[in-house]
């Protein structure tokens, strides 16, 4: 199995550690205290601390996020957002610019109201809670966020498609179902649902049996086939055109990369529900 992937990485983390060493030591705590963290250490003295401690107690409270954890990571970049909005909006220029900076390159924007936001598309914190390795889904994610920013809009085609693909096959995987590797993608969403019990023919009780979310759900799996088919008729990057792609353009782009999330936003929040049908609910 391959080595989780770090959602920010180094850079990130050493310039919002420079951030904080103007600070009081005690603001440093209570940044971090008030997402739920903990430092590995102890600090005696917060209101005289020794040379270096401020960058100390960042640096330990830094060590404590799994930064491959999808929910550690949403609770320490608020703790960046109040550090940044709330000391350094105005003073300390190059080193909030180049945080700022070291940020974007990791595909973060700040808003008008102060917040980070991952730019392009992306998942709900908890869609990856109960994957063992969410590699493959961030790796598409971030291939789609580039192909965007190129305006290239038969990669995101291709990029959503294999988002698709990526998702049904690690719900599988998940659900301890093999993978048949010639199964075609419309058999993978197919099953993916099954195993869920995201199938219009599934049986459950409450908002998932009615009639309403049955059509949801058959909506939802007609989505994620059309965009498949859309990359099969030559529109998506994976097989080589005869020639030019005409008509293409972004809203194309747009309407896979959208319905590609949408799609897996579903699936992985079933997945990652503890009250989901398919955790109890017999099968019909």
């Amino acid at each position: 199995m391959s080595t989780p992937r770090e959602l920010i990485g180094p850079a990130v983390r050493i310039a919002l550690r420079e951030l904080a060493t103007s600070i009081p030591l005690r603001s440093i705590h209570n940044l971090w205290q008030s997402e739920g963290f903990a430092p590995k250490v102890s600090f005696d003295d917060e209101f005289a601390p020794k040379p270096g401690e401020r960058r100390q107690a960042f640096q330990t409270y830094l060590d404590a996020v799994d930064w491959t954890d999808e929910r550690h990571v949403t609770r320490a970049v608020r703790v960046f957002e109040r550090l940044l909005d709330d000391y350094y909006a105005g003073s300390n220029q190059i080193t909030y610019h180049r945080a700022l900076q070291e940020l974007e390159r990791e595909g973060y924007r700040m808003d008008s109201k102060g917040r980070l936001t991952k730019a392009g598309i992306g998942l709900s914190p908890g869609a990856l809670a109960n994957l063992t390795d969410a590699t493959a889904i961030h790796e598409g994610l971030d291939r789609i966020r580039r192909a965007e920013q190129h305006e290239d809009a038969a990669l995101v085609i291709g990029g959503a498609k294999e988002l698709i693909e990526s998702t049904a096959k690690l719900v599988l995987r998940e659900l301890g179902e093999t993978i048949d590797p010639r199964a075609d993608i419309q058999d993978l969403i197919r099953r993916a649902q099954q195993g869920l019990h995201l199938s219009p023919a599934k049986k459950a009780s409450g908002p998932d049996g009615t009639e309403a979310v049955k059509k949801i759900l058959g909506s939802a799996s007609a989505i994620a086939v059309g965009v498949a088919e859309l990359r099969n008729r030559g529109y998506g990057t994976g097989h080589g055109p005869a020639g030019p792609r005409s008509g293409l353009s972004s809203r194309h782009a747009h309407l896979a990369a959208n319905a590609a999330v949408t799609w897996c936003e579903l699936i992985l929040e079933t997945l990652a529900d503890p009250r989901a049908p398919w955790r109890g609910t017999p099968s019909s």
